[in-house]
């Protein structure tokens, strides 16, 4: 395929990335429904059984004759592989079993997304970044900040689509894409690290310049309005590598499920998996390193010692979790008294391997009165004791400031406080509900049906159709969860997600779930004989 033939099928893709990924995974959640739905999800159909990038939104526009070839898309629908004129005309369906096409979809799922995604980051450099007014507004070190490496994350996203489109028009059955994903992400996909991990200075960047410059606002605010942008905005540009970053793991892990296992396309795949995680996981740690370094900063400047006092930045520790909690004042046996007045506020920041207790002094400061490693932190939940004692527990420092041990009972606001607080102070301690990691046969799962964004540390942002073990749930509505595609676990609201009723369908996620990351399970046992050792 020439160059100009390539650039023309570009331009001629009906779906920018961020309509073609948002109708994919509601796609994928309506297939899960249905599934759900089924008494035997081993009696749905090809077409319903596997969620994909590239199914059509109805039965009407698979049967419908295609408008495309390869990647043009006039009429803004998604395309299949086997819709392809040249796959039809082939009679190679005939050939190929189910699996085989299944997995033949998504493969090819992966290069449309790819093109679609090019697209969308190309539209971000001519239409915003290369427009004139907006250079002539941004100082040149403004628009760094803004548009950060964006140029050389399009020229990785061309180089990768070029060979995968080389690979497709090899032969009309794709032999592999895994191993072009691999020596993509190994040798390249670096440029993504770089462009996410300026992800909180460009966010800062853009909320100032809209309120600091009104010339901005309102070429970004015309740009926005062009057919061209089929009403996205301008922000919605600027996050595109990181979601497709995240999102090409996941469509890795699609075809991971569909090959044959002990074969040479699941060696492939694996191995493109592990680098892919291996760069999201970067790229996760760059955004949380820039903001955890000024948020320790800003907590160190309100904390005064009452105590010896504890150095609290270091390159190593954050922050999960800060708030007020109500303790309780005199001898735990006076618990029984039923009055107000037995509790005190103090106030809780606790970090990856520390915990300091405060009370809160004017002028927005804190006075550290006792502190402890985290690891030395237990917590006990006390029951039926009324409603005055209600969402009480107790916790214990086995050591604290003064090297003794301490006891404090503390009340949240609460159930879910009170829960949330536990599960932070003592990770280690049993949930409900038992992680997946422990290769439990069955456990409670929910699949998001709308997006959330974290409000607190210990919270877990949920992208569309994300599928979660679930750990823990209080009667006011929270869940604490376990995504299985990357074990990431935290709190989020129980509205945002849709729990998952088949267990044939729970048991067949946590089988792919497995299956994924049973590379990452070898390591382990690897890294553990050799520390016994």
């Amino acid at each position: 395929m020439t160059a100009d033939s390539w650039r023309n099928l570009i331009e001629h893709i009906g779906l920018l990335y961020q309509e073609y990924r948002d109708k994919s995974t509601r796609q994928e959640i309506e297939t899960r429904r249905l599934q759900d739905s089924q008494t035997d999800p081993e009696e749905s159909s090809p077409s319903e059984e596997t969620p994909s990038e590239a199914e059509p939104t109805s039965t009407t526009e698979s049967k419908a004759p295609p408008q495309i070839s390869l990647l043009r898309n006039s009429n803004s629908r998604f395309n299949l592989w086997q819709d392809l004129p040249e796959i039809r005309s082939s009679g190679v369906l005939s050939i190929l079993q189910p699996d085989e096409i299944k997995l033949q979809e998504a493969m090819f799922e992966l290069v449309t997304s790819e093109a679609s995604y090019y697209k969308s980051l190309n539209l971000l450099v001519s239409h915003f970044m290369e427009n004139e007014r907006l250079k002539k507004i941004l100082h040149q070190s403004e628009a760094h900040i803004l548009f950060s490496n964006v140029l050389d994350v399009m020229a990785v996203s061309e180089r990768f689509l070029l060979d995968l489109e080389q690979r497709v028009e090899e032969n009309i059955v794709i032999s592999d894409v895994c191993d072009i994903v691999y020596q993509h992400t190994v040798n390249h996909f670096s440029v993504y690290i770089t462009y996410v991990s300026n992800q909180t200075y460009q966010e800062r960047a853009y909320k100032q310049l809209l309120q600091d410059k009104p010339a901005f606002r309102e070429v970004i605010s015309q740009l926005e309005l062009d057919p061209k942008c089929k009403g996205l905005s301008f922000s919605s540009f600027l996050i595109l590598p990181f979601q497709r970053i995240t999102r090409l793991k996941l469509l890795v892990q699609n075809i991971l499920k569909k090959v044959e296992e002990k074969s040479d396309r699941e060696t492939t795949a694996l191995d493109a998996h592990k680098e892919l995680e291996t760069v999201v996981k970067a790229c996760n740690e760059g955004v949380r390193k820039m903001s955890r370094t000024e948020q320790m900063i800003s907590i160190q400047k309100k904390l005064e010692f009452k105590i010896k006092s504890v150095p609290i930045i270091s390159h190593s520790r954050w922050l999960l979790k800060q708030g007020e909690l109500q303790q309780m004042n005199g001898p735990k046996t006076s618990r029984t008294l039923r009055t107000k007045k037995l509790f005190r506020e103090i106030y809780l920041f606790l970090f990856n391997d520390l915990l300091v207790i405060c009370r809160q002094i004017p002028g927005d400061k804190y006075q550290v009165f006792d502190s402890a490693p985290r690891g030395l932190l237990r917590v006990e939940e006390l029951e039926d004791q009324g409603q005055s004692l209600a969402n009480v527990f107790i916790l214990r420092l086995l050591e604290n400031a003064d090297d003794r041990e301490a006891s404090y009972m503390l009340k949240a606001s609460s159930q879910s406080e009170m829960k949330r607080w536990m599960i932070s102070l003592a990770p280690n301690r049993r949930t409900k509900f038992v992680s997946f990691t422990s290769r439990l046969v069955d456990c409670p799962q929910i699949q998001c049906v709308h997006p959330y964004v974290a409000q607190q540390p210990d919270e877990l942002s949920l992208e569309l159709a994300d599928v979660l073990n679930i750990l823990d749930k209080t009667d006011d509505g929270w869940i604490f969860g376990e995504r299985l595609h990357d074990q990431e676990r935290g709190w989020f609201p129980s509205s945002m997600g849709e729990e998952i009723l088949n267990p044939k369908i729970r048991a067949q996620n946590l089988k792919e779930c497995f299956r994924v990351h049973k590379s990452d399970d070898s390591q382990r046992r690897k890294l553990g004989s050799r520390s016994r050792q």
